[in-house]
């Protein structure tokens, strides 16, 4: 088949599982063609039967706010001509979902039929998609899209919950992960001697936005610190990361603290890590915590949302309520500290990650949508 897809090209789960989930029907034979203002962060330069596309939008002098849903929409129109495209597979509602249903439109105009599917990921629908400015072209997008799937069950319900959406079905699709590459066998001991001299690693990786609790990430590992000689390594740059850097002073623990920034390749990474944290206030599924699960981390993070249907609390890590700094940071010294709890909970996830969020089911499922479309 002939896949184009769309999502948000920065640092995020949304654009991460749709980039490699391209990358996978790709190496399944479909040829794929991504439609984006900039090259996906975790697209690799070259990939056989992959295509990126890049929006641009002119500029002038009336638009204060050029106008990229538009500019989107007539790209995806142009692909969808140039390429003979079978479907577009958007991932975040807004604009996506409202841009392909424009250009199934304009190519409904000339008879040809070009299915959309919106994947929805969490904040288009718990932030933004709720907002009033947004609420109604939000509903009407994702009604009027041909297949609606979203990350997790909490996400499902939240989406009924908050649009109605009696047109049309939400299926639940999981995020994945690639088992081959989220490995702790190939665990690198150089990563970690220069990470951390050998020592434990308390890991954290995120945009930096608010919602990601990142400071209570800090004070959680200075908690922990007293009673293990740990080194907290965050991974990712957004709005928050001064403050999680001042955080880490004020507490006594900057000098065991590395900010790595962004980087693409994060499984090397969690490769070497003992314990991921992730104190999000809100989370539609967690995408790093599955990633560091099948690395065979134990993942501590908050009970919200979709993220206890990937953390399975006493087995494969601990959730707890948001903003309690102390248990967390408790949590993380048990398992700094036990090793055989640390062992059973790194054996149980990558159980559970290999189980039942692995690419190849996830990437079969999209397919048999695909096929019910074509």
């Amino acid at each position: 088949m002939k896949v184009g897809i769309t999502c948000y090209p920065t640092y995020g789960g949304s654009g991460a599982v749709a980039t490699e989930l391209g990358v996978a029907l790709a190496a399944r034979g479909h040829d794929v063609h991504f439609i984006a203002y900039e090259h996906p962060f975790r697209l690799p330069s070259f990939v056989p039967r992959v295509s990126f596309h890049e929006v641009s939008m002119g500029q002038y002098p009336l638009f204060q706010y050029p106008p990229y849903d538009l500019a989107l929409a007539v790209k995806m129109h142009e692909i969808a001509q140039q390429h003979a495209l079978d479907l577009l597979h958007v991932h975040y509602a807004i604009p996506h979902a409202t841009s392909a249903y424009l250009a199934k439109q304009m190519l409904a105009k000339a008879g040809a039929n070009l299915p959309v599917v919106t994947t929805l990921h969490g904040t288009d629908i718990t932030i933004v998609g709720q907002d009033h400015s947004y609420h109604a072209i939000t509903k009407f997008s994702i009604e009027e899209s041909d297949r609606v799937t979203a990350v997790s069950e909490f996400l499902r319900d939240e989406t009924v919950r908050a649009f109605g959406c009696g047109n049309c079905r939400v299926d639940v699709v999981p995020n994945f992960v690639d088992p081959t590459v989220y490995d702790r066998a190939k665990a690198d001991p150089a990563i970690k001697q220069d990470l951390s001299g050998g020592r434990p690693i308390v890991m954290h990786i995120s945009n930096f936005r608010p919602v990601k609790r990142v400071r209570d990430v800090v004070g959680a590992f200075a908690r922990a610190r007293k009673s293990s000689d740990a080194v907290l390594v965050l991974v990712g740059d957004g709005p928050e990361r001064a403050a999680a850097e001042d955080e880490a002073r004020r507490l006594g623990v900057i000098a065991d603290t590395r900010c790595l920034g962004r980087i693409e390749a994060v499984a090397p990474l969690l490769a070497v890590a003992d314990v991921y944290v992730l104190p999000t206030d809100r989370e539609s599924f967690g995408l790093s915590a599955l990633e560091a699960m099948a690395c065979g981390v134990p993942v501590l993070g908050a009970r919200v949302g979709g993220l206890v249907e990937v953390v399975e609390h006493g087995v494969t890590g601990e959730l707890c309520d948001v903003g309690d700094i102390n248990a967390m940071g408790d949590a993380i010294a048990r398992y700094l500290t036990d090793r055989a709890r640390w062992a059973a909970a790194s054996a149980a996830g990558a159980k559970r990650a290999r189980a039942q969020f692995a690419l190849d089911d996830v990437v079969s499922r999209y397919e048999s949508l695909y096929r019910d479309l074509a």
